[in-house]
């Protein structure tokens, strides 16, 4: 297992998510313990001591089955991370309720790691509200009292916004938790957070450093481009070396849903392959086109903002839209939360699908269209 360095600790630089754990069925069904046990014995057996859950995951349940689970084995034997749920604004005001719960879920006295959970547009402002909220301040003196080891904050926003939350707490974040793939190191402007933590030597941690799913296949035109420069590589494995090598980088974080994935993965990370520059060029240009083929080429030029009568943020509703395709139909967390930060009035629901937009897009872009959609998805999502 590849080791990385933390605060004079040695950590795995593979560690296991617990947002997507072995169900008894499908979707919607239950923990299935007994493989979890199976699969945290073999992890800890393989070197991977590291355990990633949350509040919300598994709708509350991952909390107790990994406490449970872990609890067979001796404390000092495991690392285990969890978060304040700040992707629900109604959880501010309550960090003590629910830390004091978290702790008891997972059968522990501390937390190794504990998270500001999914900063991101919806959040911002009650995170910054310490004088109504105290959030910040109630996790300092948890960390005081050794009920926290390290502080830290997972990002789904903007750059502008986790500018914001590191200018008021960066002196307090150990380590920083990022979407970090070669699909988002441009779509996300992953490459301009991991520049701003480099700059102030803060750890990145990785999430969805396979992008949920979706860079585990590769057309044939991108796998042979990629054979070229390295034959016999697969595209789960392409996705691993990508994050392995970029700078900063400590742990990566994996979800891994049965015993064959965490195999698999664990090999990945048995011995460092650095990437040439030649492979690392094609793959972000490969993330670019997997981004391109399944969003609206809009340039933020803001005409068409100008002209709206609803006063939208026009762009901004269209990137949302835009990271929602490129879930390939799946659920999308960023731009749900994003839409739900925005008053109701300046969500895509509100377009009158006038098309004065239309008439000023350099683009052509179907602005009218595009905004029932992207209300139709926020709405079925919820």
């Amino acid at each position: 297992m590849i080791t990385t360095e933390f605060k004079g600790m040695t950590l795995p630089l593979l560690g296991m998510g617990c947002m997507r754990l072995p169900r008894t069925g499908g979707d919607g069904s239950p923990i299935d313990e007994e493989a979890v046990h199976a699969m945290v014995d073999y992890a800890l057996e393989n070197g991977i001591t590291y355990f990633d859950t949350a509040w919300g995951y598994h709708n509350g349940k991952s909390e107790p089955v990994m406490g449970a689970v872990l609890g067979r084995h001796p404390r000092d034997s495991f690392l285990l991370a969890s978060k304040f749920p700040s992707y629900d604004v109604n959880n501010f005001g309550h960090v003590q309720d629910i830390f004091e719960q978290q702790l008891e879920r997972c059968g522990v006295d501390h937390f190794d790691f504990y998270l500001c959970h999914n900063l991101c547009e919806l959040n911002i402002e009650q995170y910054l509200d310490e004088e109504r909220y105290g959030t910040m301040a109630y996790l300092l003196e948890q960390k005081r009292a050794g009920r926290i080891r390290h502080l830290g904050v997972s990002v789904h926003s903007e750059f502008e916004t986790f500018e914001r939350f590191m200018e008021a707490y960066g002196e307090h974040m150990e380590f920083c938790q990022l979407e970090l793939n070669y699909e988002d190191w441009t779509f996300q402007d992953a490459r301009a957070k991991v520049a701003y933590l480099n700059e102030r030597s803060i750890p990145i941690w990785v999430m969805e450093p396979q992008r949920g799913g979706a860079l585990s296949k590769l057309s044939d035109d991108q796998q042979a481009r990629m054979d070229a420069l390295r034959p016999g590589v697969s595209p789960v494995e392409w996705a691993f070396r990508f994050v392995q090598d970029v700078p900063g980088v400590t742990m990566v974080l994996s979800g891994m849903s049965n015993m064959q994935q965490l195999e698999q993965n664990i090999g990945y990370f048995d011995a460092r392959k650095p990437l040439t520059d030649a492979e690392r060029d094609e793959l972000i240009a490969i993330g670019a086109e997997i981004a391109q083929a399944t969003s609206l080429p809009c340039t933020a030029c803001r005409y068409c903002t100008s002209h709206c009568p609803r006063d939208l943020s026009i762009p901004y509703l269209l990137s949302l839209y835009n990271e929602w395709q490129s879930k390939n139909g799946g659920t999308s967390y960023i731009a749900a939360m994003g839409i739900g930060a925005l008053p109701e009035d300046h969500r895509p629901s509100a377009c009158i699908a006038c098309r004065s937009c239309e008439a000023v897009c350099p683009q052509q872009l179907p602005i009218a269209s595009t905004m029932a959609k992207l209300a139709g998805k926020y709405e079925k999502q919820g």
